[in-house]
């Protein structure tokens, strides 16, 4: 990962590219109503309208640089890069200096192979952030055939504090490119560097280089070291090459254009996380435009489009990936995810039914798969997808508490309490301490009303592990309630109702807590909040509307005695 004040660089340059704003001194009218779709579009990250309606409020107003450049970045973001190039243009023929019209042009005139343009333009100033100018003024010398050249301009991006990594990186690249493995080897294992810090498409490259100086056992160490077991379908047919023997050819910047594309991936791979993923996805477009159908950066893009809400493109890029690709694993995974945040489980479910009849080795498959039925209420399909994961774990590793848990909830969700309480203890097993198993069993016990002083310690710890979880503080009130400590539920109770404060279980369960010490006023309207917050439509309400009504019409005591439960006193008393 990169250091702090790389991504702080990084993250300014992003800033440059933030959109102008429309000018006092503008004269030719703006098409309003175009001009503010566009931007709502824009804000909702909706880049077909807003590409739509930048075109509009640019017929009225061709001139207007605020409206190219949104017009410029809309076109980008939804990968009509080709247009996003027009307009790029436009704003040149216009005499603007913009870093948005500059990161399209530069990318268009690599995928040119246009060297020389590039070089005059960079050196008579347009500019994209220094990095960016630093590494693309490099492969460009590279792609003119002045080598010697390129290597000093490398060396002088990696003079840059926070930096210095993607100039290595990138010079060994280049390096390779050139046919020099043994100065590119040197680069990336650099004892003085400690080896560089590599994401995984950088590791790639190291197997590859090695592999082109014939060192393919090495090669095969140094990704096992770097993934360990975690391998993928991609990585288990590089592996199965290096062991036969046979050269890994170098594809990762084969040619200098391929570099100018890695230098977008780069940048657009470090922001992912720090910087708005709206701009980010400038990076990650112009990565695809100029080197298309690279998998990597298809399965980046479709990442940030999930991110930003855009499910219909992103399930399109994850879509674009063909099956005969070792990432189509990936791939499916990720569009079922996109999916599933758009609404479509079934649809999710049904990609990965058939993904896992493909792969049904994979046990992360089977996972997602169960917790995809999870999601729908299906439990029971649910269990069996779990079921199959967990016959898949080679031996026991704590991370596979997560299964155990989920499998645990299906189980009580069918009211399979014996299942579900061994899983929820297996999964305490593999991880003792996590909050999550230690509150949902804690909080499954106060309602059995089992086990109560083992479960408030278990919430207890729960709490002190993660104090910002309404969740886990209405657990603990609720067992202090359950236990007839009313006085002390109250401070955890209602700190639960300020970090949920629209939700009705924990409202109605303050109101219960409030009407047992007394404060009947209050409890009742926090009833009525918590009525105000039920779903009546949602089959999966957890606070019952009906006993809240009642609760309000005659009070807790009434109701707990038609329930035929133990009035409040005698939990007080006892």
């Amino acid at each position: 990962m990169p250091h702090r004040t790389t991504l702080r660089l990084l993250a300014a340059s992003a800033l440059a590219l933030l959109p102008l704003s429309a000018t006092a001194q503008d004269q030719t009218p703006v098409n309003a109503g175009a001009y503010l779709a566009a931007r709502h579009a824009t804000v909702a990250n909706d880049f077909q309208a807003a590409s739509m309606y930048y075109a509009q409020a640019l017929a009225r107003d061709p001139k207007n640089p605020a409206i190219l450049e949104f017009a410029t970045s809309a076109y980008v973001s939804l990968g009509d890069v080709e247009r996003a190039v027009t307009v790029a243009r436009q704003m040149v023929q216009l005499g603007l200096d913009n870093q948005i019209a500059n990161l399209v042009l530069i990318g268009d005139a690599a995928k040119q192979e246009e060297w020389r343009d590039i070089l005059d333009d960079l050196d008579a100033g347009q500019s994209v952030g220094p990095l960016f100018d630093g590494l693309i003024k490099a492969w460009a010398l590279i792609g003119d055939g002045q080598r010697d050249a390129a290597l000093k301009q490398f060396d002088l991006v990696t003079e840059t504090q926070g930096v210095r990594a993607f100039g290595l990186y990138h010079k060994a690249l280049a390096l390779a490119s050139l046919g020099d493995y043994e100065a590119a080897e040197a680069v990336l294992s650099d004892p003085a560097e400690g080896g560089l810090r590599l994401a995984r498409r950088g590791l790639v490259a190291r197997a590859e280089i090695l592999s082109q100086l014939g060192r393919n056992d090495d090669a095969l160490t140094f990704l096992r070291e770097a993934f360990g077991p975690e391998t993928d379908r991609a990585l288990d047919q590089i592996l199965a090459m290096l062991e036969a023997g046979e050269t890994l050819p170098f594809d990762v910047t084969p040619t200098a254009k391929d570099g100018v594309a890695e230098v977008y991936f780069s940048i657009a791979n470090a922001l992912r996380g720090d910087a708005s993923e709206a701009y980010t996805l400038l990076y990650a477009r112009m990565a695809g435009y100029m080197r298309p159908g690279s998998v990597d950066t298809e399965l980046l893009t479709a990442g940030m489009l999930d991110a930003l809400g855009r499910f219909d493109l992103a399930i399109d890029s994850y879509g674009a990936i063909p099956e005969s690709d070792p990432a189509w694993d990936a791939a499916q995974l990720g569009r079922s995810q996109a999916m599933r945040r758009a609404g479509d489980i079934d649809g999710a479910i049904d990609v990965l039914k058939g993904l896992a009849a493909e792969r049904p080795e994979l046990a992360v498959i089977q996972v997602t798969l169960g917790d995809a039925l999870r999601e729908a209420n299906r439990f029971g399909e649910a269990v069996s997808a779990y079921d199959k994961a967990i016959a898949l774990f080679p031996e026991e590793e704590p991370g596979q508490w997560v299964v155990y848990f989920a499998r645990a909830i299906s189980h009580e969700r069918q009211d399979q309490w014996d299942q579900a309480e061994a899983d929820f203890q297996k999964a305490l097993e593999l991880n003792p301490d996590q909050p999550q198993v230690l509150n949902y069993l804690g909080y499954s016990w106060v309602e059995q009303r089992r086990n109560l002083d083992q479960a408030l310690g278990m919430i207890e710890k729960a709490a002190q592990a993660v104090p910002d979880s309404g969740a886990i503080a209405d657990s603990l009130g609720w067992a202090l309630y359950r236990l007839g400590r009313y006085e002390e539920a109250v401070e955890p109770m209602e700190n639960a109702v300020e970090l949920m404060p629209v939700d009705a279980v924990v409202n109605d369960h303050l109101g219960d807590v409030y009407w047992a010490v007394g404060r009947e006023l209050e409890a009742r309207f926090q009833w009525k909040r918590a009525l105000s917050f039920v779903d009546e439509k949602d089959p999966n309400n957890e606070a019952d509307p009906e006993r809240i009504r009642r609760k309000l019409e005659v009070g807790l005591d009434t109701v707990l005695k038609e329930e035929g439960a133990e009035p409040l006193k005698v939990a007080h008393d006892g």
